[in-house]
């Protein structure tokens, strides 16, 4: 029996840029291979309140994404999960259809947000498979206690089921991206973004992508990734985000992928997460040819000590070695930094900005304090050393800072660092820097721009900036 399905993305955040919805692409295309018919409401881009489309549309299911819990900035701590009752309040009171929750989000803090939401149902971690096994349930009225993924209540109490590691390979299609919303993200950037797999087997102390993808990588076949590259350039793409927690997770998923990119001469520019550790200068150079416009290096220190204490398992060697790699290969790199986490001093941080005046034209993205997830090895520490109790809500923005160490004080070292090196962007940018990503943008720059702020950076020191000059 054929339901029907509107799929909602709360995600209002434009900062850097908007981010075309891609987990609500696999819902719809999974529904759509299971029989079911889905339209989707877009918070950022719809042109009707969604009273009127749940009217309109009728559906016999609402699914609700939250891709993000907040900003994981220490001093603005911006939340986007506040809004989530009042929305499924509204809901019930235009249509009174089945209500289920899921995206990253929410897989962090499943039984919290299914009890603070009053939603029926929950998905955590992937959906492809399980979202369209709960609605061919509810439709026949079949059981649905045992789906993976499942949050649920029983008896008064919330259950989750241990989530699906191994969904359904999905094959997206253009249909799966609907024209209007393909159109406001390309305006709006000239980005769309794909995912080549899933999973991450690294023991980062405070990282949730294990909690939510799994820790074993299950990766896509190559040629679909250029397909899919294929399409979003004929839907009109300047630039593409590979959005995997780590492209790099072997350097045959590496070759194998780039080998089918450049197959399909695609000549489309991408960018990725890699870890800095383990690349060759075949390997970083096969990337290139295959169009690897721009690096994210998820270095977090350049301190060997602080390293190891985040649980890392690589140093500031490793993190030198790619970085040189990429810029050998005339790859634009970036770092980004967590300061103040567990073992960070001052010094650590002295010691860190020494050994970023050796990474060449590289960019360095620092922020304050590590945020704190439940089901991390950082919350393990936290408790243990007191620094939050047991029944903290984790819900609201917790920040762990090593011992000794404030907001405030790490973030004025922190500046320092940017005064004495343009290569440093921290805290929020000044209106100068809104005003050039405007312009960049109207002129069909795709692609971060990190390293226009940088280059701003050096011609225009931030103190002139915020003395008022335009």
């Amino acid at each position: 029996m054929a339901s029907r399905i509107l799929l909602i993305s709360t995600n209002r955040c434009t900062t850097p840029d908007p981010v075309f919805p891609l987990g609500l692409a696999h819902l719809s295309s999974a529904l759509r291979q299971a029989g079911h018919d889905s339209r989707w409401f877009d918070c950022q881009s719809a042109s009707a309140p969604l009273a009127e489309v749940l009217r309109a549309y009728r559906p016999d299911g609402i699914g609700i994404s939250l891709r993000n819990i907040d900003d994981v900035l220490i001093r603005k701590r911006e939340t986007y999960s506040d809004g989530l009752p009042q929305m499924c309040r509204d809901i019930r009171r235009a249509h009174p259809g089945v209500i289920i929750l899921g995206g990253s989000g929410f897989s962090i803090f499943p039984r919290q947000l299914l009890e603070l939401s009053g939603a029926d149902f929950g998905i955590q971690g992937e959906g492809e498979a399980s979202l369209p096994a709960l609605v061919s349930a509810l439709g026949q009225g079949g059981q649905y206690h045992s789906i993976p993924g499942l949050v649920h209540r029983n008896g008064g109490e919330i259950v989750v089921n241990p989530p699906s590691r191994s969904g359904p390979e999905i094959l997206l299609t253009p249909v799966d991206r609907p024209a209007h919303l393909t159109a406001h993200y390309l305006a709006s950037g000239g980005m769309l973004n794909l995912q080549t797999q899933r999973g991450c087997r690294h023991g980062c102390g405070y990282c949730t992508y294990p909690l939510i993808e799994g820790r074993a990588n299950r990766r896509r076949p190559p040629e679909a990734v250029a397909e899919e590259m294929a399409q979003l350039r004929a839907a009109g793409a300047k630039y593409v985000c590979i959005v995997d927690s780590i492209f790099n997770s072997s350097p045959q998923h590496v070759v194998e992928t780039c080998e089918a990119l450049i197959r399909r001469r695609l000549a489309m520019p991408w960018g990725c997460f890699l870890r800095p550790q383990g690349l060759t200068a075949e390997l970083v150079g096969l990337m290139a040819r295959a169009g690897l416009a721009h690096i994210e290096f998820g270095s977090d220190s350049f301190c060997d000590a602080v390293l190891a204490a985040y649980g890392k398992q690589l140093t500031f060697e490793d993190i030198l070695q790619s970085s040189e790699l990429a810029r050998k290969a005339r790859i634009d790199v970036c770092h980004f930094l967590i300061a103040g986490g567990p073992a960070e001093t001052r010094a650590t941080l002295e010691e860190g900005f020494a050994n970023s005046q050796r990474l060449k034209d590289a960019v360095i993205l620092a922020v304050v304090g590590m945020r704190v997830y439940p089901g991390t090895d950082l919350l393990k520490r936290a408790l243990s050393e007191g620094r939050i109790k047991a029944d903290t809500d984790l819900l609201a923005p917790t920040y762990y800072l090593a011992p000794g160490l404030t907001a405030e004080a790490v973030l004025g070292q922190l500046e320092e660092f940017a005064r004495r090196a343009p290569n440093w962007i921290v805290g929020d940018p000044d209106p100068a820097y809104r005003g050039l990503v405007a312009r960049l943008r109207q002129r069909g720059v795709a692609g971060p721009l990190w390293s226009y702020f940088a280059m701003l950076q050096r011609l225009w020191p931030r103190g002139v900036a915020r003395e008022g000059n335009p």
